[in-house]
């Protein structure tokens, strides 16, 4: 009974440590607006602060996941609380100085604490609750959108107190999860109580496994780069394909193993899946401005508090479908959802972001939970390895597109039907990761009549409402893969999960 009552407060300080990292999130979700105009940001340049939000949490999970045996958790998770604190600091600083490359910096250091934490909730929740492990890294993960939408809360209910006070606030479930995990102590993860090496957990990953990380890791790496230098460096695709061979064949001949080719499957599938849900979460409140200015992050909230409920009641669900038939079921929805928020009139959107909800909210916790299932001699590597591949995926690709797309868009849309008005507020061509970038004059925007501005949001939103549509073909993919791999699991009479003796 004590270690029950040990495992619940475990998971508990676990829950609120994922609720601190998407907190920052959610409230960041619904200021883009206030972004844009503080700093006259592009759609691309947003979509670059969005996206380093999220991929260097690859770099620490990564890291920690190969260490954190041989350190401890507790370890991780200070480092973590630390990191928040600074990042937040940080933030309200970069805020204050109007410093675009300050809240650039600070919003990476965000996403190395957020990385930490994954990496020690993660294996922590799978080892305790071993035999059950879909249904409560569902529950875990219902801390993400709980996080998404208090945050949210707060930045609605602040109103036009300014940026300043938002992101300090930011601190506030920092300390409450710095409390509770300072309380606890950790087990041994469940792949070194069975006794498992680790080279036969690096054997799980493989030399397919490690090309994919470290092709997504080596992009990651000259976008920091690019910020640091006052000359950015540009590496061919050939170049970053070949460093990433010379990693695979390093990881084959310490190994000896391409890798499980289930495992690698689900790798290629995460690009695809994050930047569905947390790209998608990223832009979600600036996208329903199209229909819903005044109301947009509420209906954020309402969507996160959905997913909340949905993955707080995950077991009865996992348990009917198996958590590879709710994978395939999920996908299907999720493209059902964006197609809907695409074409959706003004009155019926609600409905639309409700479907969406309900298709995007077991994608990222399930597939977790299949890792851990299907691959428990990989340990923490394995189980944090695929967010890492997501994150990195959808950051350095996925969310600068969506912003890419958005401005090419708009862009294109002003030079066809207003060119008077394209004339008046044309930014300029500005360099972006994947080129030449057009961009809005933020300035002249605010400075045009009420007729002429009506004008231009009305270009705008047909662009957000299209983004949607656009973003369901990343579900599409999913659904084949699943589908493929349901089949496979009822040609060997089934899904089950493999245990470790």
């Amino acid at each position: 009974m004590n270690e029950e009552i040990e495992n619940k407060k475990l998971f508990y300080a676990c829950f609120l440590a994922l609720v601190a990292t998407s907190f920052f999130f959610g409230l960041r979700t619904v200021v883009v607006g206030e972004l844009v105009a503080e700093f006259n940001f592009s759609q691309t340049e947003v979509g670059r602060i969005l996206g380093v939000g999220l991929w260097p949490f690859a770099f620490s999970i990564i890291f920690f996941s190969l260490v954190i045996d041989k350190i401890g958790y507790k370890a991780a998770a200070y480092f973590a609380i630390v990191a928040h604190t600074l990042a937040v600091i940080g933030t309200v600083l970069a805020v204050m100085n109007k410093s675009a490359s300050g809240l650039y910096w600070s919003t990476f250091l965000v996403a190395i604490a957020n990385g930490t934490v994954e990496a020690f909730i993660n294996p922590i929740v799978a080892t305790i609750y071993s035999k059950e492990k879909s249904k409560w890294l569902n529950i875990l993960h219902a801390g993400w959108p709980a996080g998404l939408a208090l945050g949210a809360v707060v930045a609605l209910l602040l109103g036009d107190v300014g940026l300043t006070v938002k992101f300090g606030v930011c601190l506030v479930p920092v300390v409450i999860y710095a409390a509770l995990i300072a309380k606890r102590s950790f087990p041994v993860q469940e792949r070194v109580a069975a006794g498992v090496s680790f080279r036969e957990m690096l054997r799980e990953v493989g030399a397919l496994g490690f090309f994919i990380i470290a092709w997504l890791t080596v992009m990651g790496l000259v976008q920091v780069a690019n910020t640091i230098l006052s000359e950015p460096i540009s590496l061919s695709m050939g170049v970053t394909i070949g460093i990433s061979v010379i990693v695979a064949i390093g990881a084959y001949v310490f190994t000896g193993s391409l890798g499980n080719w289930m495992f690698v499957v689900i790798l290629i599938t995460m690009p695809f899946l994050a930047t569905t849900e947390l790209g998608t979460d990223g832009w979600m409140a600036a996208l329903l401005e199209a229909d819903f200015p005044k109301y947009a992050g509420w209906i954020f909230v309402m969507v996160s508090v959905i997913m909340t409920i949905l993955r707080f009641y995950a077991g009865p669900i996992v348990h009917k479908f198996s958590s590879i038939g709710l994978l395939v079921l999920s996908a299907a929805l999720a493209i059902v959802g964006l197609i809907f928020l695409g074409l959706a009139p003004s009155g019926i959107m609600i409905v639309a972001a409700i479907v969406y909800a309900f298709g995007k909210t077991f994608l990222w916790s399930t597939t977790l939970g299949v890792v851990a299932e299907q691959f428990p001699r990989g340990g923490a590597l394995t189980l944090n390895g695929v967010s890492a591949v997501g994150v990195l995926g959808m950051g350095i690709l996925g969310t600068p597109l969506m912003g890419l797309f958005l401005d090419k868009g708009i862009d294109l849309d002003l030079r066809d039907q207003q060119p008077a008005l394209y004339q008046v507020v044309d930014g300029g061509i500005r360099s972006g990761m994947f080129g030449e970038v057009p961009s809005l004059n933020m300035a002249a925007v605010e400075q045009l009549g009420e007729a002429d501005a009506a004008i231009l949001q009305t270009i705008i939103n047909k662009n957000k409402k299209s983004a949607f549509f656009r973003q369901a073909m990343l579900p599409g993919f999913l659904l084949v893969s699943y589908f493929g791999l349901f089949l496979y699991f009822k040609s060997k009479g089934g899904y089950k999960p493999v245990e470790l003796e």
